[in-house]
């Protein structure tokens, strides 16, 4: 559940009042960036590695992000888990660039807003179960790799896998190999080896991710359903999820109940 308080440049307010301009490039395109992080004991997990993705994006898309410091964003995050008496849960950060777009252009001047939402941890089920989905990704193109306000492929994907039963969907390229999940990042086992998609796949690089690599042996890979399709155990891990070990794939049963990655994040629901 979504908590009742919002931080909306840095101000707390209830969260019907909080909007974006209707004509903005965010509303009208999606033209933003965001980033789900956990929340452990009222403080933000792996914070660095989100602002830094954050920040990063945001240049790739070109969203100005002039007039946040990371202490101002960090002090708004604070304030409004405060507010909010988080102290396990999980919030989203999402800057808006409210700026006319080149298409459909009014009068205003250039501008980037900031929301801070929070909310409950996820409830993950028991018997985690995902299939293969039938929505592609594009390897070349810039959008893929950056976590922007335009969702729509990977929810749309979600959403799929959900009406035939599934919690979530391993999402292939147009060269037939593994990416990611919908919402998540993915590694497998091949007998006693870690692996899990390379970046040059199109996957995302979550930051649960980058911490799995930085602490596990692990090796990054670009390879086809196959490999997924024989592994042994299937693991899922984004910042809503912690890290998840999957019980099945498309029917099939998996193991890896004992591996060490399910221990690696603080407080992980698995």
């Amino acid at each position: 559940m979504i908590k009742e308080l919002v931080s909306l440049d840095s101000k707390i307010i209830p969260s019907p009042d909080s909007s974006i301009g209707a004509f903005s490039s965010a509303a009208l395109y999606g033209k933003g960036v965001f980033t789900s992080l956990a929340i452990h004991d009222a403080k933000p997990f792996l914070w660095e590695k989100h602002w830094r993705r954050l920040t990063h994006d945001a240049g790739v898309l070109g969203i100005d992000l002039m007039e946040f410091s990371e202490e101002s964003v960090r002090r708004a995050f604070d304030e409004i888990v405060k507010a909010n008496s988080v102290v396990y849960g999980r919030t989203r950060i999402t800057f808006f660039d409210e700026s006319p777009s080149s298409v459909w252009h009014f009068d205003a001047p250039k501008r980037t807003s900031v929301l801070i939402m929070t909310g409950d941890r996820k409830s993950i089920p028991g018997n985690f179960r995902i299939e293969m989905s039938s929505f592609r990704i594009s390897s070349v193109s810039k959008t893929p790799g950056i976590k922007s306000c335009n969702y729509l492929d990977n929810l749309l994907a979600h959403e799929e896998a959900t009406r035939h039963g599934f919690h979530e969907a391993i999402r292939l390229n147009e060269r037939g190999e593994a990416t990611s999940g919908c919402m998540a990042n993915v590694f497998w086992l091949e007998g006693e080896k870690l692996v899990t998609p390379s970046l040059t796949t199109g996957c995302l690089a979550g930051t649960t991710r980058e911490f799995v690599l930085e602490n596990i042996a692990c090796e990054e890979v670009e390879s086809g359903q196959d490999r997924i399709d024989h592994a042994g155990a299937i693991f899922l891990t984004s910042a809503g999820l912690g890290v998840v070990r999957v019980s099945e794939l498309n029917g099939r049963k998996l193991g890896g109940e004992n591996h060490p990655i399910l221990e690696l994040v603080p407080g992980n629901p698995s």
